[in-house]
């Protein structure tokens, strides 16, 4: 079992127990919900379940005050009258004679959760819990949090698993000012927010909320705020979040572990938040956290008060952790003016304290004609809501997650038992048709490898299959037949990265169906919007901007059916590299990609390549190096030419917008 789910149903106990409507969101249902569908899913029987213990009070004082400690364990015999008294004491808190057991409870959860991962008996995991933790402070309960959990989780990883680089994501859609004032002189812990903020009218209403918040002393630089002034942020708007922010930062910082402050008052539906994030963005987040860490990520529950969009978020996550490709984000993926604003803000607060954020700095472009082309839905919620819901109800995992075709056996090559090793080949009169493209394609090897590529490329488009991994002597022939079957076998939009000596082919439709990336070359070159040049770099920073500040936004803004990769002659790219490419790539077209290899590539590269395919975490890039300026001035420039068109790639609001 990979995925490990920590829960206990005595967390269910307390509740409410006089009226007080700001605090009755928070009730058992929440996790009786998610585990529900959970359990409907099937998502609760793949995973490692574990019963929740409590945490030791010495285990609590690794960031509470003894006599906080002392007097939350007083709560248990209090009366009604007298919790009621002391939760008044506190900001929107409410007490109950079971809330120490349960807190206790919430905290040993996540601690149990770590301690899993970190020993290596599960690689990934989620906690259940309640009461949530993020808002609580090292002497006082606040916001319905009375322990810290995630806190207490990165110390005790650190005191226990002598972990040293821990990055904390909260993307609850309240600020967790108990994480940040914890950790805000402590460089040991990156702690990420995103929050509704609205200019400091939004609960908990914290000037040290804002962007400009960015930690004290040796700390400065690991407190990342990224406050959003207006509500309906939506899937764009945190990908570009991620992407432009998070990311960078976090590669940089090279986290051991990876804690999730999982609040899915966040997400569609939720009456705290008013965001407009669908339950499958959770499982893209998820995804793009997994590269971080060797993959060691542990989700802990914190808000999230719509109890159908709730559950149905947990499930995106579980499913994520599981290794399943995410469903497709639909809709348009352009990110809103105000999101922009708050990207920028939070990029300029952080950029003097790590060099991905300023060496990418340039100054923002103008509104492109005809105005933002972000407008809010005009559907109600509820109705959005709805429909989403039923269509992630038909969403269905292919049978087959991985495949791998190779041209000669590979006996050496180490699998997972469940990535299938594909002999079968496509009809010999279909694969002769298209072997009359080009003549290298007619001699013997090319031709079997081109039958087995062509067959798993049909059960990928099938849905039979969910990605793939091929090797051939050909790749670039075999990737011009790849690419025109993709388009003729019902693929709408096909985004294909290209590394190495392959061109693309002269005679390619430009009907907006394919978006052709080359990774190579020596300049930077946007030869349309749909045919993109930029040299490879040579060291981990300037990749890495590639990628996140390149190809990613590109790929989720073209948002296709089916991304193609290719590893042509002299690709360049060194077995790491290809590994987290191919992972990231898994997201935009809902895991429907296939891998090409020319086959003098390493037996080693086509089984990480299967393997990360396959959802396990891809190694890691080593050591942070910082990207050349002429990689910086080729990302600028690149940007400059293509973001009026692919909005995904903006980091900064255009200029001339009201």
């Amino acid at each position: 079992m990979r995925t490990a789910l920590v829960y206990h149903e005595e967390m269910t106990a307390a509740r409410l127990l006089w009226d007080d409507p700001e605090c009755e969101i928070e009730r058992p249902e929440r996790l009786t919900a998610a585990v529900e569908r959970l359990q409907q899913g099937g998502l609760e029987q793949r995973c490692l379940q574990l019963a929740a213990r409590e945490a030791s009070e010495a285990e609590l004082g690794l960031v509470h005050s003894p006599e906080y400690v002392s007097l939350m364990r007083g709560t248990q015999a209090l009366s009604t009258e007298e919790l009621q008294a002391l939760s008044g004491q506190y900001d929107a808190v409410y007490f109950h004679p079971s809330t120490f057991h349960c807190a206790r409870l919430a905290a040993g959860a996540a601690l149990q959760l770590v301690d899993a991962v970190l020993t290596g008996t599960a690689h990934n995991g989620l906690a259940l819990v309640r009461p949530p933790g993020h808002h609580s402070q090292r002497a006082a309960a606040n916001g319905f949090c009375v322990f810290n959990n995630v806190a207490i989780a990165a110390r005790y990883a650190q005191k226990r698993h002598g972990v040293h680089r821990i990055l904390i994501v909260d993307w609850d859609v309240h600020h967790g000012q108990g994480i940040q004032y914890i950790f805000e002189d402590d460089p040991s812990v990156l702690y990420f927010s995103w929050h509704r903020y609205e200019h400091g009218r939004f609960w908990p209403y914290l000037r040290e909320s804002d962007a400009d918040a960015v930690g004290l002393g040796p700390g400065r630089g690991f407190t990342v705020n990224l406050p959003w002034n207006q509500v309906g942020m939506g899937n764009a708007d945190y990908m570009a979040a991620f992407l432009h922010v998070l990311l960078p930062v976090a590669f940089e910082f090279d986290p051991e572990l990876v804690l999730v402050s999982a609040g899915f008052d966040s997400a569609i539906g939720d009456p705290e938040g008013q965001m407009q994030a669908t339950p499958e963005c959770f499982a893209h987040l998820t995804q793009l956290l997994q590269v971080l860490a060797g993959g060691r990520v542990c989700a802990v529950l914190e808000g999230g008060y719509h109890l159908e969009s709730l559950s149905q978020s947990v499930c995106m996550v579980v499913k994520a952790l599981l290794g399943d490709p995410a469903p497709p984000l639909l809709g348009p993926m352009v990110p809103q003016h105000s999101a922009l604003e708050s990207i920028q803000s939070v990029r300029a607060a952080q950029a003097p304290h790590w060099t991905s954020l300023w060496q990418q700095e340039r100054r923002p472009s103008p509104v492109s004609p005809g105005g933002p082309k972000c407008k809010a839905a005009e559907a109600q919620t509820s109705a959005v809501l709805s429909s989403l819901l039923d269509r992630l109800h038909l969403c269905a995992t292919p049978p087959v997650r991985t495949a791998i075709a190779l041209t000669a056996p590979a006996a050496a090559m180490v699998l997972p038992p469940d990535i299938l090793r594909q002999e079968e080949s496509a009809p010999r009169e279909e694969t002769q048709a298209w072997a009359r493209l080009h003549e290298a394609l007619t001699q013997d090897t090319a031709f079997t490898a081109l039958g087995k590529v062509l067959h798993l490329l049909n059960g990928i488009l099938d849905g039979q299959v969910s990605s793939g991994i091929a090797t051939t002597p050909a790749a670039a022939s075999t990737l011009e037949v790849v690419l025109r079957q993709g388009l003729s076998h019902g693929a709408q939009r096909v985004f294909c990265v290209a590394l190495g000596q392959l061109d693309r082919p002269p005679d390619l439709a430009n009907d907006g169906r394919t978006l052709w990336l080359n990774i190579r070359g020596k300049e930077a070159a946007a030869l349309s919007t749909l045919h993109v040049s930029v040299p490879l770099s040579g060291t981990t920073g300037g990749f890495l901007s590639c990628i996140l500040a390149l190809v990613l936004p590109l790929a989720y803004g073209f948002q296709p059916d089916l991304v193609l990769v290719a590893l042509g002659p002299a690709h360049g790219l060194q077995d790491p590299q290809a590994a987290l490419l191919a992972a990231l790539l898994r997201g935009p077209a809902g895991g429907r990609v296939l891998v090409l290899v020319e086959q003098e590539s390493t037996c080693q590269l086509v089984g990480v390549l299967a393997r990360v395919l396959h959802g396990d975490p891809p190694p890691s890039l080593g050591p942070f190096s910082v990207a050349s300026p002429d990689d910086v001035q080729a990302l600028v420039h690149l940007r400059g030419q293509l973001e009026a068109q692919w909005e995904m790639l903006q980091v900064a609001a255009p200029s001339g917008v009201p």
